[in-house]
This record gives C-alpha cells, sequence and structure tokens, in this order.
C-alpha cells in the first residue's frame, strides 16, 4: 500500500466517527481531519503544515511543554488511548473538549496518532447564562469529574460551601447523561416541612390527610426516567431519612394513603453544604444512607480556589444582569475585586456585581463603584470583628491596606477635603496618594 492510499483509508476511518477526529504524525503535525472536524473547526486556510498544538490552542510548542498533559505524549509513553480535558480555539470561542487520543502505525512502522474531540457541552468556557463557567485548572478538573460520571447511574454526592454552584453542576451532570431529555427535578430538602416530607416526595391520594382534598403527584413520579436532585440533603431530619434510604435501596414508593407499591426510575443527585461524616459521628445523620448517596463524591472548589476565573465569572453575571448593555469592570476594579476574600462564593460576587450596576455612573463599573458596592455589603461591618482580618488573610502590604482604606472613604465620602480630614492628612498629600479618576 502507497503513503498516498494509506492516507485515505485512515481519512475513511475518521469519517468513520461521530465527532471531530485528526490524524496527527509524530511531529504533531496534523495530516488529515474528518468532515465533521472541518464542519466544526473550518478547513486548513494555509498549505503548510499545521501542529495540533498551535491549531487548538495557539501554543508555540507542545501542550506539555505550556503546562497540559498533552494526550499524544501520553499515548506515546504508554502505547495505549490516553484520555484528557483540554480547552480549545475554536470559531465559536474557547470550549472545553475531552480529546481521546489513539496510537497507530503503518506498514513501514511509522507511528501516528487518531485524535478523537469530543465538545463538552454542558459548561461553558465563554461568559454565557444558566452554564457552569470557568478555564482555571481547578475548574477544568471539577469539570473532567463531570464528564467521566455524567453517562453512569451512580450515584452523586455534591458537597462544597455555600454559593459554589452544586446546582448548576448537578445539571452539568444531568445533561452529560443519558436522562438528559428526561426531567430533572429539585427536591429543596432545606425549606420542606417535616410533615410534608413524604407527601411533596412520595405524592398523596385525596383525603389521605387533613387539607389532601384532591390526589397529587410527587416529586420521585414527577423525575421518572430523568434526575432528582436533592438539595441539602443534610438537612433531612433524622428520622425521615428512613424513607429516603428505603426508597434508594429498593427503587420502589408508596404515595401517601396508597398500599401498591410503584417504581421509581431515576438517577439520584444529592447536595449538601454540611460535613456529612461528622454528622454520621454525631448520630445526625445516617451512616446506611450517607454511603449510598455518596457513590462518587465531588467537591465544588470555594471562589478562593479558583480565582483565575474571576474575570470570566464576572463578565458572565454582568451578561445575565442586563444582556442590552455593555456593562463591564475597569482593570483596577477587577483587581479590587481579586483582593476581596468572597466567603460567600460566586453567590457574593452575584450580589456585589448587581450592587455595583445599580450605583454605577456609566457602562464601565469603576473601582470607585466597586469599592462602594463592597462597602455596602451586610457582612462588611457586622461580621469582620477585626477590620483588617481580611487583609492580613491576604497578605496585603501596607500601601494596599491604605490604598484600599482610602478608596472606601472616597466611597462614602464625595467631598475630598472631608476624606482629607478623615485620613489626617493634607489635601496635597491625598492627591498625591489617590489615582486620577477617583
Amino acid at each position: 500500500m502507497t503513503d498516498a492510499s494509506w492516507l485515505k483509508s485512515m481519512t475513511n476511518i475518521l469519517d468513520s466517527y461521530s465527532d471531530p477526529a485528526v490524524l496527527i504524525d509524530e511531529n504533531y503535525t496534523i495530516v488529515a481531519t474528518n468532515q465533521l472536524y472541518q464542519h466544526r473547526f473550518g478547513e486548513q486556510q494555509t498549505p503548510q503544515p499545521v501542529k495540533c498544538y498551535a491549531m487548538s490552542h495557539g501554543y508555540h510548542r507542545p501542550c506539555d511543554q505550556e503546562g497540559e498533559t498533552c494526550p499524544m505524549h501520553a499515548a506515546r509513553e504508554s502505547g495505549a488511548t490516553s484520555s484528557v480535558l483540554h480547552i480549545h480555539n475554536t470559531p465559536q470561542g474557547k470550549e472545553h473538549v475531552g480529546i481521546e487520543t489513539t496510537p497507530v502505525t503503518d506498514e513501514h512502522e511509522r507511528r501516528y496518532f487518531i485524535e478523537i474531540m469530543r465538545p463538552i457541552r454542558e459548561v461553558s468556557a465563554e461568559p454565557i447564562a444558566n452554564k457552569m463557567i470557568g478555564r482555571s485548572k481547578t475548574f477544568n478538573q471539577l469539570v473532567d469529574l463531570i464528564h467521566k460520571v455524567g453517562p453512569t447511574d451512580v450515584n452523586v454526592l455534591l458537597t462544597g460551601a455555600s454559593g459554589t454552584g452544586k446546582e448548576l453542576a448537578a445539571q452539568a451532570v444531568h445533561k452529560a447523561s443519558h436522562r438528559t431529555r428526561k426531567p430533572f427535578v429539585t427536591v429543596e430538602c432545606s425549606g420542606l416541612p417535616d410533615s410534608l416530607f413524604e407527601s411533596e416526595l412520595f405524592g398523596h391520594l385525596r383525603g389521605a390527610f387533613t387539607g389532601a382534598t384532591s390526589t397529587r403527584k410527587g416529586l420521585v413520579e414527577a423525575a421518572q426516567g430523568g434526575t432528582l436532585f436533592l438539595d441539602e440533603v443534610g438537612d433531612i431530619p433524622l428520622h425521615q431519612q428512613v424513607k429516603l434510604l428505603r426508597l434508594i435501596e429498593t427503587r420502589t414508593y408508596r404515595p401517601v394513603g396508597q398500599t401498591d407499591l410503584r417504581e421509581a426510575d431515576f438517577r439520584l443527585i444529592c447536595a449538601t453544604h454540611k460535613n456529612l461524616p461528622e454528622m454520621v459521628e454525631q448520630k445526625l445523620f445516617r451512616e446506611d444512607l450517607y454511603h449510598r448517596i455518596s457513590t462518587f463524591p465531588i467537591r465544588l472548589p470555594a471562589l478562593q480556589e479558583r480565582r483565575d476565573d474571576l474575570p470570566l465569572l464576572a463578565a458572565s453575571i454582568l451578561l445575565r444582569i442586563d444582556a442590552t448593555r455593555p456593562l463591564k469592570l475597569t482593570d483596577d476594579a477587577l483587581a479590587l475585586l481579586s483582593e476581596h476574600p468572597f466567603s460567600g462564593n460566586i453567590r457574593e460576587l452575584k450580589n456585589i456585581l448587581e450592587r455595583a450596576v445599580v450605583l454605577r455612573e456609566s457602562n464601565e463599573l469603576s473601582k470607585h463603584t466597586v469599592a462602594q458596592a463592597l462597602s455596602l455589603s451586610p457582612t462588611h461591618s457586622t461580621t469582620q470583628t477585626n477590620p483588617f482580618l481580611a487583609a492580613a488573610q491576604q497578605r496585603l502590604s501596607l500601601a494596599e491596606v491604605e490604598s484600599n482604606y482610602l478608596d472606601a472613604l472616597l466611597a462614602l465620602h464625595s467631598d475630598k477635603t472631608e476624606v482629607a480630614d478623615i485620613a489626617q492628612c493634607s489635601l496635597r498629600t491625598l492627591y498625591r496618594k489617590i489615582k486620577p479618576g477617583d
């Protein structure tokens, strides 16, 4: 077989895949692509050979030399298929892509690699509403876990502090599953009255109890074939937990007032900000139930652990607040936000930006506006017993502490003479210490 005929046969193999695919030689050069790749990423515009890392990332050298895992390098070392998750440049912007790389050889024992790219549409690397957003290494590790567990039917337990986006993560798992076209039903366990737990979950017949004026379908039945998401599962009362355990173990339930059992078909995802193992030790949560719901635990990182995603998250939130205006943060406003501890995580970031949008004087949110929004935070003066504790935790320099203090004064007082009096410095000194425009 000639080189040309071998290459043609490999192109036919690439076209048999249902995802974009390429053939790469040992020098990282793309030598063949399938039609799906050409449709999604565009045909090669230059007759010159293109390196895979240049095409996908805009790099000038292989991925592993840029601090990323190179699937081709791993496949070459192991001689077997290697899988990783990357962020690729596409005509639509940056996208998360699951990559599967398999080594092959031609009749001359020259080694090539087939690389299949499966776009992960459940998350986004660009500002967009109603999806998990991020590009940081920490975020990508989270996406990799969701991408792996999504197609399975195992129970998932999402843990992490409040405001980290556990419901969006649950929706991403659901969208990555074979149940994606079926319902995604949320049960707010923290707001569910103890007396109505069974009725809400399993439904009831008319007359089953006082106030049951009609037959009602429960949330388990509503989730039939889809996903049942128990938010704040740690808030379910101990004596009710056995009923949930029975549902999980038997996959059957009985509506209140009915004797016949019904079969349940759902994928279970639970979420909590509480320490369930500690609750198990304190006899506040059943150990058998904990092991049932935590088959595949995923911890969502706090915003402090993924600060590289702050600009992207802020842009996405501003887009959701008002998609009709080109709202954006100035560089110094973003720098000020990056120093904030964000104990409330993404939810707190959203609140701060919503305040800043109300306070803004133009479509550009300035450092002054963000400082004013931060000063209005309910936690700004009530929960921080030491006003310099956050600064110490952030390891700020004296110059940075002084600058932040002056920004806060300027946010509260428009008269710079008054600010100079409060700071006990001359007006000339104040002007020297603040930036033009403040």
